[in-house]
């Protein structure tokens, strides 16, 4: 090899240590989804940015002027919008953002959505025509929502009251989202494909408490009440009411059977239930 060529050489594997892998942008990474996804990344040795109102530099879904300093360098995005994407606006600030990721060299995107969402499907669409390689991940409903969410202090007061009627929902563990999209985002045999997630069996919320009170030790009821009832009690603690939109998706039965997306991307089985009940039992996190 010529000295010509010794140089050539050393400046190409310099320029390749000084650009590395580019970092991956996790937004929500704070989150229930968001935080494990970043934890599996940055154990693996990749570049991870927190897009969150804390982040540096922060991320904020209301405010498009702080998304593209969240975009500097990044080369992959995993995308979650809070409260949900079948809200009023999502589609349109998913689809905004989408375009400006990949303008800005961000091709890879993967993003979270909830199994039988019409409205979820618009903000999919919107992701699609921006030009990304795209994986979209639907989730069931979390096994988390009664420890870390929405359902935690139900569960501590005892009751659960929620407009479900005797519906059913295989629910998915968070850490079985988690392994997935971050499969999603590192390996391009994803890309192009929509996976569907769900738990290994279908529940009633009187199941749900059932197996909740036989674990905790303290009874935990099921109160089944009208939309109508939900609507007016989230209004009254001030919480958007659309969120009871999203339990009318389980009363017509949309999403009640099983699905393989799991095993499909990981090769084995999701996450029973009972197993997540049992360790989180274990944390105190339903002690009172």
């Amino acid at each position: 090899m010529t000295n010509e060529q010794n140089i050539q050489q050393s400046s190409i594997q310099q320029n390749t240590e000084q650009t590395g892998p580019k970092t991956i942008l996790v937004i929500g990474g704070t989150g229930k989804t968001g935080s494990r996804v970043a934890e599996r990344l940055t154990a693996q040795g990749l570049p991870v940015r927190v897009g969150s109102r804390n982040g540096e530099p922060p991320f904020v879904w209301e405010d498009p002027d702080t998304w593209e300093a969240a975009l500097d360098g990044v080369g992959s995005v995993y995308v979650t919008y809070y409260p949900d994407l079948g809200f009023p606006g999502a589609a349109e600030a998913v689809g905004a953002f989408s375009e400006l990721a990949v303008k800005k060299g961000a091709r890879r995107l993967v993003l979270l959505a909830g199994r039988g969402e019409d409205g979820a499907v618009n903000s999919e669409n919107k992701l699609k025509e921006s030009g990304a390689d795209w994986t979209v991940v639907r989730a069931s409903w979390f096994n988390q929502n009664f420890s870390e969410s929405f359902f935690l202090d139900p569960v501590l007061a005892g009751d659960l009251t929620l407009p479900t009627a005797d519906a059913v929902e295989p629910f998915v563990d968070v850490e079985d989202v988690a392994d997935v999209v971050t499969a999603a985002l590192t390996d391009d045999r994803h890309i192009g494909r929509t996976y569907e997630l769900s738990g290994p069996r279908s529940l009633s919320f009187r199941d749900v408490a059932a197996e909740l009170s036989q674990i905790t030790g303290r009874e935990i009821t099921y109160t089944p009440v009208t939309l109508d009832d939900y609507r007016a009690f989230l209004r009254e603690n001030g919480m958007p009411v659309e969120f009871a939109d999203l339990f009318a998706l389980i009363l017509d039965g949309r999403n009640a059977d099983v699905v393989n997306g799991v095993e499909e991307v990981l090769g084995r089985k999701p996450r029973d239930f009972s197993a997540f009940a049992k360790d989180a039992a274990a944390t105190g996190v339903w002690n009172v």
